[in-house]
C-alpha cells in the first residue's frame, strides 16, 4: 500500500494544486546539481589519470633512496640480490642534484642565460627503466660519457638557455660548489666544479620536469658532484600487477637504512592534495544539495495539507502511524531518486561527449587538447546514495507533520 500511494502523488494524479509544479521544480535542482557533481568528479578523475600517466612516464615504478642523507656508496646495496627478485624486470642507478646550468661562454656578461636545474646522472640503461625516452622529440635518447660529452634535457630548460639539439658546437656548461672548499672566496678559480654538455637530445612530457632536468652520463655528474662511487638512488621498474609485494620484498632486501618509494610515495603532496580536492568539491556541491532539498521540503509540506483528507481516511481504514509516515518519506525518496538519476544521466552523456569528440578545450601550454574525463561508476554510486539520504532527510519533518492529523473530521466543509 505504501508504495502504491506514493507512486500516485508522484504521478500527480488526481492533484490539481501546485503540488506537481513544485515537484518538478526540485527534481530539476537536485538533477543539476547531481549532473555537476558527476561533471566534477570525472574531470577530477581524467585530470588524475593524465597526472599519473604522466609522473610514471618519468618517475619508476619503485626508487630506493637514503631516508636520511644525500649519497650513498655504490656497494651499499646488492644490485644482484634486487635484480632476482621475482617481478622487478630492471634497475638502474642514479645520482641526482641541483646544479647551475648556463652557457658556453660563462657566467658573466650581460648576453649570458643561466637557469638552476636538476642534474642526473644516469647509464644508458636508465631510459629502459623509465619512459623519459618516449618523451624526446629531438635528437638522440641516448648520453655519451665519452667526448664529446653529451646530455639530454627539457623543453624548458632549452628554452631558459637558449639551447638546442641541432647545433653541433652548442654547448652548456652546469657549475657545482666544489664542497671541498671551506672558503671559496680564497681560491675562487676551484670553488665550483664545470662540467660542460652537448644537448644531444631534448624530451618534452610536462612543465614540472621540463623546466628542470638535465640527463648526463653517471660517471660525469659523480665527478661533478664530488661523490664518486657513489649514488642517490637505485630505480626500479617492476611487473606493474605486483608493485606492493615487490616493494615489500626491496624494503627487506635493502633495511631500514633506505626508504622504498613507489610512484605515490614519490610525489606524496601532489597526489593526497589532488584527492583532497575531490572532495573538497564533494562537499560544496553536498552543501548545494541540501539548499536545492529546501525546495523539497517545501513541496512535501504543501503536499501534506492537501491531502490531509486522504490521511484521515487512511487513519478510518486502521493505518498505523509508521505507514503513513512511510508513505510521505518515500515520497521524498522517490522526488529525490527522480531528479538524482535523470542528473547522472546528462552527466555521463555529457562526459562521453567530452570524452569523444573534445567539446572544452584546454589551453595550448597542456600536454592533451581538451579537458580529460574518466567515468568511475562507483562515484555515480556515491551521488545516488547522498540524493536518497538527502531525500529521506528533507521527508522527515513533513511525514512527521502528516502522522500529526489523525483527528481530521472527514466531513466536507
Amino acid at each position: 500500500m505504501t508504495w502504491k500511494i506514493a507512486t500516485r502523488y508522484f504521478r500527480g494524479k488526481g492533484t490539481a494544486n501546485a503540488v506537481p509544479l513544485l515537484s518538478r521544480i526540485s527534481m530539476v535542482a537536485i538533477a543539476v546539481c547531481s549532473a555537476a557533481m558527476i561533471i566534477v568528479f570525472s574531470v577530477f578523475n581524467g585530470l588524475d589519470a593524465l597526472v599519473k600517466q604522466q609522473y610514471q612516464s618519468f618517475c619508476p615504478d619503485l626508487k630506493i633512496s637514503l631516508v636520511r642523507g644525500k649519497f650513498f656508496a655504490d656497494s651499499a646495496i646488492n644490485l644482484r640480490a634486487l635484480r632476482q627478485i621475482n617481478g622487478v624486470i630492471g634497475l638502474a642507478p642514479v645520482i641526482e642534484d641541483n646544479a647551475l646550468a648556463g652557457d658556453d661562454i660563462g657566467l658573466t656578461g650581460s648576453g649570458h642565460q643561466q637557469k638552476v636545474v636538476s642534474v642526473k646522472g644516469v647509464e644508458n640503461n636508465y631510459f629502459n627503466v623509465t619512459n623519459v625516452a618516449q618523451s624526446v622529440i629531438e635528437g638522440v635518447d641516448t648520453v655519451s660519457g665519452a667526448k664529446p660529452y653529451t646530455c639530454i634535457m627539457g623543453r624548458g630548460v632549452a628554452d631558459g638557455l637558449r639551447s638546442g639539439a641541432e647545433g653541433a658546437f652548442n654547448y652548456i656548461s652546469l657549475y657545482y660548489a666544489n664542497p671541498e672548499m671551506p672558503d671559496p672566496e680564497s681560491d675562487p678559480l676551484n670553488a665550483l666544479s664545470v662540467l660542460t654538455l652537448h644537448p644531444a637530445g631534448i624530451f618534452e612530457l610536462d612543465a614540472e620536469f621540463d623546466d628542470r632536468y638535465v640527463f648526463a652520463a653517471l660517471p660525469l655528474v659523480q665527478e661533478l658532484l664530488h661523490a664518486k662511487g657513489k649514488y642517490s638512488a637505485i630505480e626500479i621498474r617492476t611487473d606493474s600487477t605486483r608493485i606492493g609485494a615487490i616493494k615489500k620484498q626491496v624494503q627487506q632486501q635493502v633495511g631500514s637504512t633506505y626508504k622504498v618509494e613507489d610512484i605515490t610515495d614519490q610525489n606524496r603532496n601532489l597526489f593526497a592534495m589532488m584527492g583532497g580536492e575531490k572532495y573538497i568539491i564533494f562537499m560544496i556541491m553536498l552543501f548545494v544539495l541540501i539548499i536545492a532539498s529546501f525546495n523539497m521540503v517545501g513541496a512535501l509540506s504543501v503536499l501534506v495539507v492537501t491531502k490531509q483528507k486522504d490521511v484521515a481516511i487512511l487513519r478510518a481504514m486502521g493505518a498505523s502511524t509508521p505507514l503513513i509516515r512511510g508513505i510521505f518519506m518515500l515520497e521524498g525518496v522517490l522526488w529525490a531518486l527522480a531528479g538524482g538519476i535523470a542528473g547522472i544521466i546528462l552527466g555521463i552523456t555529457l562526459c562521453l561527449l567530452q570524452q569523444h569528440y573534445g567539446l572544452v578545450k584546454m589551453q595550448a601550454s597542456f600536454s592533451v587538447d581538451a579537458f580529460p574525463v574518466r567515468i568511475i561508476y562507483t562515484d555515480a554510486l556515491l551521488v545516488i546514495i547522498t540524493i536518497i539520504v538527502i531525500g529521506l532527510s528533507a521527508a522527515v519533518y513533513p511525514a512527521i507533520k502528516a502522522a500529526r492529523v489523525a483527528g481530521l473530521n472527514l466531513k466536507s466543509d
